[in-house]
């Protein structure tokens, strides 16, 4: 019996397909899974990843989201014990209770809901490490030094938690459809010893990302304009904290971002 076809790529999804086995194993070599892991998988798709990972993981939990590829894995897999298919969206997942202990993560980011995926994953309890194939741009991002071009908000929050590292470049030429931009494999380890405590992540990250609103302005101006605070109480904080109050936000480092937070006092 010839297996069915497998449907279109969704534009509204933002389905890219990669269908290369070296650069899929490649990719599920750098999560460096064994026999005794659980993988989360972010988006199988029509299961190319996913045949690697069950060939060196333990167990496989696949979220998909499409309604036409959803019931093709289960049918694919059906008699995989080590294989378990979830369907919904990805971001109304709580990670851990799917894995129900310690888990690594994997996927092929949607690149139009990958900072809200990433956000969502850095959520305690934490993958032990996570490798995502994502818009090779956001990467960049990701991984910037503070001061550089690239450097923002979404470098912050990130860095603040874990170690990036930008492993390799995916060609658009690799998918079906190709996308329109060049994509990246990312690997992401989050800290032993975060930046910022638990209780801090959501004051943390609202602070960075309202701080970056004005990444142009000296630090003295952004606790203004975002605490709404006078100019003696800005300069007292940025004493404190040891940061220069001529500083601008693009110059500092997660470290930096995390002492003005605790020196105002914010707990959230």
């Amino acid at each position: 019996m010839t297996a069915p076809r497998p449907p279109r790529p969704k534009k509204f999804l933002g389905q890219h397909f990669l269908t290369d086995p070296g650069l899929l194993g490649r990719i599920a070599d750098t999560l460096g899974a064994t026999s005794d892991d659980t993988v989360i998988e972010i988006g199988p798709g029509r299961g190319a990843l996913t045949t690697q990972l069950l060939k060196r993981a333990g167990r496989v939990i696949a979220i998909e989201l499409d309604r036409e590829l959803a019931p093709m894995l289960a049918e694919r897999w059906k008699d995989e014990p080590r294989f378990t298919l979830v369907e919904g969206d990805v971001l109304d997942q709580d990670f851990g209770a799917l894995a129900g202990g310690p888990y690594l993560l994997a996927g092929n980011v949607p690149y139009n809901i990958t900072t809200p995926i990433l956000f969502h994953a850095l959520r305690r309890p934490r993958p032990a490490r996570a490798v995502y194939l994502v818009q090779r741009e956001v990467a960049e991002r990701i991984v910037a030094p503070p001061g550089s071009e690239a450097y923002g908000a979404l470098s912050v929050n990130v860095q603040a938690l874990a170690t990036a590292t930008l492993l390799f470049g995916v060609s658009a030429k690799a998918f079906t459809p190709p996308p329109k931009v060049e994509s990246a494999v990312l690997r992401i380890v989050p800290l032993d010893v975060p930046v910022i405590a638990e209780v801090e992540e959501e004051s943390y990250r609202r602070f960075v990302q309202a701080a970056f609103g004005l990444r142009r302005k000296q630090m003295r101006r952004v606790l203004r304009t975002v605490w709404g605070c006078d100019a003696d109480e800005a300069k007292r904080v940025l004493e404190v904290a040891m940061v220069d109050s001529t500083a601008r936000p693009e110059t500092l480092g997660p470290e930096q971002f995390a002492e003005i937070l605790r020196c105002r006092g914010v707990r959230e």
